[in-house]
């Protein structure tokens, strides 16, 4: 894995674009032989971007996921942050990017869907497109609206409201979540080993959530370290020190920060950014830059 150094500059910003990519291909596991997924897929030379394309493979196979139930060849997804919601302009800016594509790729608008994905039920969006456009909206499953009256099928999710036993990865792309979450989120890692990458999305929760994890090791009744937490949710075990860092940084270090360096030096080897390693370590920025080298 390619490590680079990060600079002064590099901007605090959670990547929820990338995790929510990876949630999806997670949810969807068992047809990874049959789909393929292009992330913020670019129309043009401008910068007009899907934010996720799948494209079904094998058109004859039948997607029984939940969220997928609608999908057809070439699927389009626009997928909001948490704290960010599907407007009424959003909805024609989307719509109008699939009729780019059927354009563009030259593909039967009639095979195309489009995928709405939010943390918010989208009253004022449903509103419109029920009293305006005269579609139907109807409630298929926990979260899942289906939006019928048009030539191709479109449907909202409201991440929320999903099934925690259907659909975990994208429930779980949340900045709310609780330490007995990231628990069974070790379980189902440990249960995909390799098979799929998760660095973006582990990236974006923990960042999203560090709040939580800095009040579990601040408790006032509590003498907890950083190790422990990670102790707890069961990624000691899997970060398991591979060798001490080297130089300077781990040289000074004793107890506890010697503790927060081999955690660090970890965190680095599994691509875990920058601001997010500082955040949950609290170590110098310094020293966490002197690991990379």
């Amino acid at each position: 894995m390619e490590q680079n150094q990060p600079g002064d500059s590099e901007k605090q910003h959670i990547h929820w674009h990338p995790a929510f990519v990876e949630a999806l291909q997670n949810e969807l596991e068992a047809y990874q032989d049959a789909l393929e997924f292009y992330s913020e897929f670019q129309l043009t030379t401008e910068p007009l971007r899907i934010d996720c394309v799948v494209v079904k493979k094998k058109k004859n196979v039948i997607i029984r996921k939940n969220i997928a139930a609608i999908f057809r060849t070439w699927n389009l997804l626009e997928y909001k942050s948490p704290d960010d919601y599907i407007s009424v302009d959003d909805f024609y800016k989307v719509y109008g990017y699939a009729c780019l594509y059927a354009s563009l790729e030259k593909v039967p608008i009639t095979d195309l869907t489009i995928t709405f994905i939010e943390s918010h039920y989208p009253e004022k969006l449903i509103e419109h497109l029920k009293n305006v456009r005269g579609y139907t909206v109807e409630e298929t499953g926990d979260g899942i609206y289906n939006i019928s009256g048009d030539i191709l099928p479109i449907q909202i999710i409201d991440n929320r409201r999903l099934s925690v036993e259907e659909n975990w990865w994208l429930k779980n792309l949340s900045n709310r979540l609780e330490v007995s979450e990231f628990s069974r989120m070790y379980i189902e890692i440990s249960r995909l080993g390799k098979a799929v990458k998760i660095a973006a999305y582990l990236d974006a929760i923990l960042r999203a959530n560090a709040g939580k994890l800095k009040e579990v090791i601040n408790m006032s009744d509590s003498t907890i370290t950083l190790e422990q937490v990670f102790e707890e949710v069961g990624w000691i075990a899997k970060w398991e020190a591979r060798g001490k860092a080297e130089g300077k940084a781990e040289g000074e270090a004793t107890g506890k920060e010697l503790e927060a360096l081999k955690i660090a030096k970890n965190m680095i080897d599994q691509g875990f950014s920058f601001e997010t390693i500082v955040s949950l370590t609290q170590l110098d920025p310094e020293k966490v830059k002197a690991l990379y080298d």
